[in-house]
């Protein structure tokens, strides 16, 4: 199970954010796509597209940004944000 947060950011504000927990079984890659998908329905937005650099940040820190060079239309927000969010069990 992974849970992700997007976010919205518009002149460095949040405008809206959104948070979603995987409910399928399958690889990580299968769960966060779900998540992402989610999300983009949610906010009513199109699915990014990923470019290596969003692919190696994602990778090393488990978030990423996404501008108007990850997305074929028109833009009403700066960027779009996601994060994995770690449940701290202690």
């Amino acid at each position: 199970m992974i849970k992700i947060v997007g976010s919205l950011i518009k002149k460095n504000k949040i405008i809206r954010e959104e948070i979603v927990t995987s409910t399928i079984e399958g690889s990580y890659q299968e769960k966060l796509k779900e998540c992402i998908t989610e999300i983009c329905y949610r906010m009513d937005i199109s699915k990014p597209y990923w470019l290596p650099k969003n692919m190696n940040e994602y990778n090393r820190r488990t978030k990423t940004s996404f501008n108007k060079d990850n997305f074929i239309e028109e833009l009403d927000f700066d960027k779009f944000q996601i994060e994995e969010l770690k449940d701290d069990l202690k």
